[in-house]
């Protein structure tokens, strides 16, 4: 957890609903409903900008999967999708980003999967779940920058832009599903979090104790569970096997 989630809001809207002074059409996403480890995913986040020292609140596309900016290659992106909120400012692949570039990644629900065991004439397969508020979930997150030595420093390869998403201990419905959730930053907290300037870990520490949001369980179609299918058909409600989704 978190391994896939949706995200289709337009940048526009993400634009508007976070205040968001800066961002390129050019790097705009589709919508995916299947976003899955080493995917493009927008995240909000706040740098200097170097030529006015005003600190900008920019709408970017990060690769979904840390590399820590000392990594010898990028090769551990996708094992570095998640980061357990309760160690992330004692872990070397983290803290240094947990204390200087903290960000959220939107999304609209993210999916959860638990084995259904074998039965006759069936072979034990993974249910999908997917969880949502019914509005817009602010994922905390982490980014970094990582740079290739191999290319030339203006190679348009030569920086790797990534991202991790923050768990928490899973309260409420979603415990229900697993036992990890996305911790989610509340509109009311996101320019603390979002904040360069607020780099002491204790300070950090206390904007992770956030309370946590209500999630609606549904189950849906097995096809989510192949990375390379996508559409809004993966949304649709399917029969649940074992009786933990809400009522329909």
């Amino acid at each position: 957890m978190c391994g896939r989630f949706v995200s289709t809001t337009e940048p526009e809207a993400l634009v508007s609903l976070l205040d968001v002074t800066r961002w390129d059409p050019a790097e705009a996403l589709a919508p995916s409903w299947n976003v899955a480890p080493t995917d493009l995913v927008p995240a909000v986040l706040e740098r200097v900008d170097p030529d006015t020292g005003e600190v900008v609140r920019e709408l970017r596309s990060l690769r979904w999967g840390l590399v820590p900016s000392w990594a010898k290659d990028r090769s551990g992106a996708a094992r570095l999708i998640n980061a357990r909120s309760e160690t992330v400012d004692q872990k070397p692949s983290f803290r240094k980003a947990f204390t200087t570039r903290r960000c959220v990644i939107p999304a609209d629900g993210y999916y959860e999967w638990r084995p259904v065991p074998a039965a006759e004439g069936r072979k034990t397969y993974k249910q999908p779940y997917f969880l949502s508020t019914g509005g817009v979930l602010l994922m905390a997150g982490l980014y970094e920058f990582w740079r290739d030595a191999s290319l030339p420093e203006d190679h348009p390869e030569a920086w790797l832009a990534t991202a991790t998403v923050l768990t928490t201990a899973a309260t409420g419905p979603a415990a229900r599903v697993h036992d990890r959730m996305p911790l989610l930053v509340p509109r009311a907290g996101l320019d603390s979090w979002l904040d360069p300037a607020t780099t002491d870990r204790d300070e950090l520490r206390q904007l992770l104790d956030t309370p946590a949001e209500d999630f609606a369980v549904r189950a849906v179609p097995t096809a989510v569970n192949r990375a390379t299918t996508d559409g809004p058909e993966l949304l649709t409600a399917a029969a649940d096997p074992l009786g933990i989704a809400d009522a329909a």
